[in-house]
């Protein structure tokens, strides 16, 4: 017999990612943007860089809320990659276009 308290909290949940998913959606968007755009050569400016990894780290909250610890662990080093110094050409912009495909993958799953 399912127990209904596990269950009315699983509809909750699920109601909850419903409500925030366009917002993650974008968050995960403004981390692939600005990881494209230093991988095609093009540098950040400090506010874009900021808010690249502003993004992140809600990213990294939201997705540990929802028990999907990959996409934190994956968001918060984004984070940590955004606010060091990225320039166009190097492993960190390799490593950001990575971070965004799978954290925008893993979203999607979950939807």
């Amino acid at each position: 017999m399912a127990d209904p308290v596990a269950s009315q909290i699983s509809d909750a949940m699920n109601r909850l990612w419903q409500k925030f998913l366009p917002q993650m959606e974008e968050r995960v968007e403004t981390v692939q943007s600005a990881a494209t755009r230093l991988r095609s050569g093009v540098a950040l400016s400090d506010e874009e860089q900021s808010k690249a990894a502003a993004e992140a780290h809600k990213l990294a909250g939201v997705l540990g809320t929802f028990g999907l610890n990959e996409g934190t662990d994956l968001a918060r080093e984004a984070e940590g990659l955004f606010e060091g110094h990225i320039n166009t050409d190097s492993d960190a912009s390799r490593r950001l276009i990575q971070l965004a495909e799978r954290l925008r993958a893993i979203v999607a799953t979950r939807s």
